[in-house]
């Protein structure tokens, strides 16, 4: 289980994480789910920043997952990301990247960052949990959106 790790501390009436989990490690091609949970005390959080760096190659640009308007004042859901690359064939054993994830409300103000480092490794057993911690075990949880980004991959 990943702790939160908060980054910065956001300003008076933006919205805040208030809690975060994520598998650390998975194979290659995992379906990497990202759960967070989040208020906003003005009710006008708008989109989700997620930024990726993946060690050895850097930052990926910002990919934006828009709320719907159910999601505006809380919030507990999870981010999908399809793991698998449509720009390579192999991603070599032990990879780390490292995903931030921020909320910005409709007046550009940003959240705290929580980060997830991940590690891609083969031979993972039990990579996606049977129980999820509180607040995430609450049973269905809705999925926010995915992360449409591709890693770079060595090609074979």
């Amino acid at each position: 289980m990943i702790e939160m790790k908060v980054l910065n501390t956001p300003k008076r009436n933006t919205p805040v994480i208030l809690n975060a989990f994520a598998a650390e490690k998975g194979t290659y091609g995992f379906i990497w789910k990202i759960y967070i949970e989040v208020e906003d005390p003005n009710g006008g959080m708008d989109k989700i920043a997620a930024i990726v760096k993946q060690t050895g190659y850097g930052y990926y640009p910002t990919d934006w997952i828009i709320l719907k308007p159910q999601y505006r004042k809380h919030f507990i859901g999870y981010l999908q990301w399809n793991t698998f690359s449509s720009k390579g064939s192999y991603l070599a054993e032990r990879t780390q990247i490292t995903l931030k994830v921020s909320i910005f409300d409709q007046a550009g103000n940003e959240s705290n960052e929580v980060v997830f480092p991940f590690s891609f490794e083969s031979g993972v057993k039990n990579q996606y949990p049977h129980q999820l911690p509180a607040p995430f075990d609450k049973g269905d949880i809705p999925r926010l959106g995915y992360i449409m980004i591709d890693l770079y991959c060595e090609r074979v």
